[in-house]
């Protein structure tokens, strides 16, 4: 067992070797450009280039002509729901969204909220971290045009109820945008029975590179058309201009592949070594609280609330030999409570607490037996100096302490 071990596999994974060996050759003697049409070089790129998209568009229940690239999830998002916003603005301007959004989709609707091109409604989500479908419905109005609700949420690993959410928005004439970065190769995806009309997905969280992702944009039934947020040379159906990254793409391709291939092992194996770590850390530790659906999350996500045990004070306890996190990557920056953790109505103080461990393809039972001992040893530790724990071992009621401010 090699360390330091890594369980923050929401925020990137490592690169599977296999993907890595598909991309070599595009980095080398393959370095054609894949729009150059009149030469071998640029038909060896194209070739590539289209043998990914059928991989991408194979794993989620897609034709390869509606994969787009792009360079990520951040960038296929503002794609698809400024896109959508722009084109369809003689239709309405309504966009309904949840709050437990990733910032690439919150921030982007905050944009064209700023804009004036959009006004937004923001669902609630129950103490799950899960939008009901029914105040989707009750938000629907004659000017909304899109839905975009992610497939499963990055902290917590709730799985939205997608299969609802997309056949009301079939049966109300309105587009469903899904940004399934996390779900993707996870969990089973298909745009056709989930009624996903685009959607955002990412190489790096599936053992990809970083720097390439895609965008699927439903070619028929309907047709869905955007307003390019990038010009140039009419790349990618006029959608996304700018040189494709082949290497980057190939990678994506590949991921893709080896996730149909190994999706119901993988989460099997994952929900193994989860279960395993959960009732290991139960077990030995008292006030331990479970953030997100008990079953209806990512295979690999375990969120956790330990009382009396501050976050960032935790993870500089085990940093050195166990990569953890605290809350989503894009807003680790931050010392405020989890937004995600707030929507689900956990407390401030528990928030604050809350450690995301991250399960991935390379992880053991073995790692997660030392991760088990490790947590506990700093958890305790860390209580020990807590003159909060100490009170509430006393029976005092810290709820009802008139603290003293001055």
């Amino acid at each position: 067992m090699q360390r330091p071990i890594y369980m923050d596999n929401q925020a990137t994974t490592p690169m599977d070797p296999r993907v890595l060996e598909a991309m070599l050759p595009y980095f080398g003697e393959k370095f054609g450009n894949a729009a150059s049409r009149n030469h071998p070089f640029g038909w060896a790129a194209e070739e590539a280039v289209d043998t990914a998209r059928e991989q991408i568009a194979k794993l989620i229940g897609a034709k390869g002509k509606e994969i787009i690239f792009t360079s990520g999830a951040t960038e296929s998002d503002n794609l698809a729901i400024k896109g959508v916003v722009e084109f369809y603005k003689d239709k309405g301007t309504h966009v309904i969204t949840a709050v437990t959004e990733h910032k690439a989709v919150l921030d982007t609707c905050k944009a064209l909220e700023r804009s004036g091109k959009a006004q937004v409604t923001y669902l609630g989500v129950d103490q799950y971290g899960m939008v009901n479908p029914d105040d989707v419905r009750q938000a629907i109005s004659d000017k909304t045009i899109l839905i975009s609700l992610m497939y499963a949420n990055n902290e917590i690993g709730t799985l939205h109820p997608i299969r609802e959410i997309g056949k009301l928005a079939k049966e109300k004439g309105i587009l469903f945008h899904c940004d399934a970065t996390q779900g993707v190769g996870k969990v089973p995806v298909n745009v056709e029975s989930d009624g996903i009309d685009l959607l955002s997905l990412s190489a790096h969280k599936i053992y990809g590179p970083k720097g390439c992702g895609a965008l699927y944009v439903r070619a028929k039934g309907p047709r869905v058309r955007l307003t390019p947020q990038m010009d140039g040379g009419g790349h990618e159906r006029g959608m996304r201009s700018g040189t494709l990254n082949v290497p980057g793409i190939v990678g994506l391709g590949h991921a893709c592949e080896v996730c149909g291939q190994e999706l119901e092992s993988e989460a099997a194996h994952l929900i193994g070594l989860r279960t395993r770590l959960y009732e290991g850390l139960t077990s030995k530790l008292e006030e331990v609280y479970l953030n997100g659906h008990p079953t209806q999350r990512l295979p690999g996500n375990l969120n956790l609330s330990f009382s009396y045990v501050e976050g960032e004070s935790f993870l500089m306890g085990v940093n050195h030999d166990i990569a953890l996190s605290s809350g989503s990557a894009c807003t680790s920056a931050t010392l405020e409570p989890s937004y995600v953790l707030k929507a689900l109505g956990v407390g401030e103080e528990l928030a604050h607490t809350s450690i995301r461990f991250g399960l991935g393809r390379f992880n053991t039972a073995e790692e997660v037996d030392y991760v088990i001992g490790r947590v506990v040893e700093v958890v305790e530790r860390l209580r020990e100096l807590s003159p909060l724990y100490e009170m509430a071992k006393e029976g005092i009621d810290l709820k009802s302490v008139q603290w003293n401010r001055a």
